[in-house]
């Protein structure tokens, strides 16, 4: 929704400040300028990306027009996972946790928390590491390195699409430039017509500067900042996830761990401490209302 108002603010004020100052805007119509633009960025994006991420740049700009990033619910469930995995870690054999880890779809605890189940990569993050831990002889400043590591990887592979749109954003101004540069062209083509007829024919060639630098600081630019965010917040996730394993790995009770991964998460989505504790301890919701 934030990035359809930004858009109104941005066109409205542009188009409404040309009318002002007693512009027509039947004179910035000029779709073949817009064609040139967009086709040459079209290609070049492709040009440049592997198809896996010129589709992974299309699912991440749909991520950040919905903001579908992950909200205090979603830290809760994924509060309430972990909580629920270290309780078994620390309770029950490894022949009966280890069932979880290898079949997670089938796993009674992955059941019980469905919106993170979904999330396929952040399960397969979770039962990777609780196996390590399950195994028992590895130390924790290893498993913190490794799992940095793959966050890291996880992270790059994540902002591909950022880089891919703010490299397009950039190249905007100069595919305007080709776009005017090729008015000008069919303009001096017609040096032997009337003013008026030029005139309209190198106004029509400058719009397409016009509409590369607007598309690119106006449009782009700001979708790929956007993007990046939505990606950053999305990964959130696994630093939670790291730091309530490791805590538990350093001795730390299953409350208290992912205590650590609760800090891990921005202020204005934090649950609170009593929030956590109605979702992980069994009968704490009820003693609450009492």
């Amino acid at each position: 929704m934030g990035i359809f108002i930004g858009l109104i603010i941005a066109v409205g004020c542009m188009l409404g400040g040309f009318v002002a100052m007693g512009g027509h805007l039947i004179v910035i119509w000029q779709p073949w300028e817009f064609v040139i633009i967009g086709g040459i960025a079209a290609g070049t994006f492709v040009i440049a990306n592997p198809m896996k991420t010129v589709v992974d740049s299309g699912r991440a700009t749909l991520e950040a027009i919905t903001n579908k990033v992950p909200n205090r619910k979603d830290y809760l469930a994924l509060l309430g996972l972990l909580h629920a995995i270290m309780r078994e870690l620390k309770t029950k054999p490894r022949n009966e946790v280890e069932t979880h880890f290898d079949d997670p779809a089938n796993s009674e605890i992955f059941k019980a928390y469905p919106d993170v189940a979904k999330n396929q990569d952040l399960v397969l993050f979770i039962c990777d590491y609780a196996r390590l831990i399950l195994i028992g002889n590895a130390r924790s400043h290893e498993i913190e390195a490794l799992m940095e590591e793959e966050i890291g990887t996880q992270r790059k592979t994540s902002l591909k699409p950022y880089a891919a749109i703010t490299t397009v954003a950039e190249a905007l101004p100069a595919l305007g430039i080709v776009a005017a540069v090729l008015g000008i062209v069919k303009a001096m083509g017609a040096l032997d017509q009337s003013p008026q007829i030029l005139g309209g024919l190198i106004g029509a060639a400058l719009v397409g500067t016009f509409v590369g630098i607007f598309a690119s600081y106006g449009m782009l630019a700001p979708l790929a900042i956007k993007v990046k965010g939505t990606r950053e917040k999305q990964g959130s996730v696994y630093v939670i996830v790291k730091q309530s394993l490791i805590a538990y790995m350093n001795g730390a009770l299953p409350q208290v761990a992912i205590e650590h991964g609760r800090k891990g998460i921005a202020s204005a989505d934090r649950p609170t401490i009593d929030e956590v504790e109605s979702a992980t301890v069994p009968g704490a919701a009820a003693r609450e209302a009492a």
